[in-house]
């Protein structure tokens, strides 16, 4: 049987892998609640089918469904794809799901983090989120996974990590009072030390324009190999980002990162149109007490940086937007030796993230033996 640890992954020797190396496959859950995704969910349910489809032809998949839509998911998703029940509330495993961790002789533990919703009662994106906080156990228990659970509160999309001491973060997310007020800036950077396995903590202000995570990094700036993170960015000085793409990159030239190099920034434009929340999407979203609403008009915060990099491929969002095949260019030029594969990523920019936030990876390794 797994065990549940008392001790810390940095006191173990683990680490968190950076999402380049590999992988022994990627966990999703299928969504389907009808406040949050237009039209019973349907349109939402086909997007998360082509992601799945697209990291398959790197990595072995799992879909994680509901015992009321198992049958439904495993008609729409490619047969490669594995499904299997699990009850969530939503279907945000980046941020409700596992991290796990590695150590040198191959081992893999997870770490399961506390959820609320991005902001529990005062602040949360729905209620009630329960079962999305079993949603790291639950993995755990299934791959056998020895398992931290700290009494943290932290989500997956809100670091991202280069594999050798570094994590990217942003303090609009992670000193956010709706996390773990009880924590400061020091005692925080000590807590992903520990469970990361982590050395330099680099702090980035706020997070895309309107992003409702409180602005996860992983929408923002993302490593892309030692030394090399992308930035979204926006040349347009009136639009909104640009002050908060622009502090980024001042404060990304001045660090240093775990190994003491400086960080080369890649810039990766944002759409060229803001992409907004049509009348007709609006409407086919259930309004319920609770649950963020959808507003006609509404601008998401779509970026092209929230990309999921499986063995063999990276998969990326398209918008129709004339910046796609721009973005899709540079990836292909920060990842040479991958595939990059595009998805439509209107419906799930309009559930409220994108492709990275839809998946979780797990490293190739072998499991910790239990006693």
């Amino acid at each position: 049987m797994p065990r549940v640890l008392t001790s810390t992954p940095r006191q173990d020797g683990f680490r968190m892998p950076a999402e380049w190396e590999p992988h022994a496959g990627c966990w999703m859950l299928w969504p389907e609640r009808s406040d949050n995704w237009r039209n019973g969910a349907k349109p939402a349910q086909h997007a998360f089918a082509a992601v799945a489809a697209a990291i398959s032809e790197g990595e072995p998949v799992t879909v994680c469904a509901s015992p009321g839509e198992y049958a439904v998911a495993r008609e729409m998703l490619d047969p490669a794809v594995r499904v299997v029940e699990m009850t969530s509330n939503d279907s945000w495993i980046r941020d409700c799901g596992p991290t796990f961790v590695v150590n040198d002789r191959g081992l893999v533990r997870g770490v399961d983090w506390k959820f609320n919703a991005w902001g529990g009662l005062a602040d949360g994106l729905y209620f009630p989120w329960d079962q999305d906080d079993l949603v790291g156990e639950k993995v755990l228990e299934l791959e056998r996974d020895d398992r931290y659970a700290p009494d943290f509160v932290l989500e997956g999309g809100s670091i991202d990590v280069d594999g050798e001491g570094s994590v990217l973060v942003t303090e609009e997310c992670l000193l956010n009072v709706d996390r773990n007020p009880q924590l400061d800036r020091a005692e925080i950077e000590t807590m992903l030390r520990d469970y990361l396995g982590v050395e330099a903590v680099l702090w980035l202000g706020r997070g895309v324009h309107l992003d409702e995570t409180d602005g996860h990094v992983d929408n923002l700036c993302r490593f892309v190999a030692p030394g090399e993170v992308v930035l979204t960015w926006t040349d347009d000085r009136s639009d909104p980002q640009y002050e908060i793409s622009a502090d980024a990159l001042r404060r990304l030239e001045g660090f240093r990162d775990a190994r003491g190099r400086p960080l080369k920034v890649h810039r990766l434009h944002q759409p060229a149109r803001p992409v907004v929340i049509t009348a007709e999407e609006a409407a086919g979203v259930d309004r319920v007490h609770g649950t963020l609403p959808r507003q006609a008009g509404d601008r998401m915060a779509a970026s092209y940086v929230n990309f999921y990099i499986a063995n063999g491929v990276v998969v990326a969002p398209r918008f129709d937007d004339p910046h796609d095949a721009r973005a899709q260019a540079k990836l292909a030029e920060l990842f040479p030796t991958r595939r990059i594969l595009t998805t439509p990523g209107r419906e799930i920019l309009l559930g409220g993230g994108g492709i990275h936030c839809i998946t979780q990876q797990q490293p190739l390794g072998r499991p910790v033996a239990s006693a």
